[in-house]
């Protein structure tokens, strides 16, 4: 079974919620099995996503008509390439206000690409009240609940607000200590790579915590991907 091509928005139109780590661990994804993948980074400022991965994700500044020709119409490309978008949370209304003006999760459909909201939670009320304005707008997309752990904790009767959310489904990302976590924020760590060879100047605590971290998410993505290929099968149709 052939994978499908995917857009993925990974989004919020919150701060500091984990979206550029899922971006980061989803191109690493597919970059360590072998996938052809390419990211689009929304933050023209600070762009944390495209530091990581210079050879496979351009900034793009969706304020400006260029960009946003560049980007629509890179992502409607006909080829087998997944395609993330890293949706800056300044930028959340005005992208998906244009997504909607352009028609372009119509388009994509007609082409036979799927788009896939990685919609980030957190406690707060726009985070929800965007997530029903989505699903509102397109309530065909799939939208795959986010839980960054460590960016965005919950208290045990905040997960409650969890199943407000209009998802087909959700990842988890655990939270890391933070030695651990200031590794990963070093940009010339790929971790596609680190799995393959993991450096042998690193910690064997830190390379067994990060392989700990890295392994559960890299396996919700092979679910997740599993099942798309099951549902486009012939087979089931």
């Amino acid at each position: 079974m052939k994978r499908r091509a995917n857009v993925f928005f990974v989004c919020s139109p919150s701060a500091r919620v984990g979206v550029s780590t899922t971006a980061r661990l989803l191109t690493d994804y597919h970059i360590f099995t072998n996938a052809p993948v390419i990211g689009f980074e929304t933050d023209p400022h600070e762009p944390r996503f495209a530091a990581f991965f210079p050879d496979y994700v351009q900034v793009i500044d969706v304020s400006d008509i260029k960009g946003q020709i560049t980007l629509f119409d890179s992502l409607l490309a006909p080829d087998d390439t997944t395609k993330i978008v890293d949706v800056w949370h300044r930028s959340f209304p005005r992208f998906f206000e244009t997504v909607r003006d352009i028609g372009f999760i119509e388009e994509a459909e007609r082409l036979g690409i799927e788009p896939i909201i990685l919609y980030h939670a957190d406690a707060s009320k726009i985070a929800l009240e965007g997530a029903l304005a989505l699903h509102e707008q397109w309530p065909g997309v799939t939208m795959m609940l986010v839980h960054n752990e460590g960016a965005s904790p919950l208290e045990p009767q905040g997960l409650e607000l969890l199943r407000n959310y209009p998802a087909q489904g959700n990842f988890v990302v655990a939270p890391l200590p933070a030695p651990v976590a200031k590794v990963l924020d070093d940009p010339n760590l790929s971790l596609a790579t680190f799995l393959r060879d993991p450096p042998m100047d690193m910690s064997i605590v830190v390379r067994a915590a990060l392989k700990a971290w890295i392994g559960p998410v890299f396996t919700q993505f092979q679910s997740f991907e599993l099942r798309q290929r099951l549902e486009s099968s012939a087979y089931l149709q």
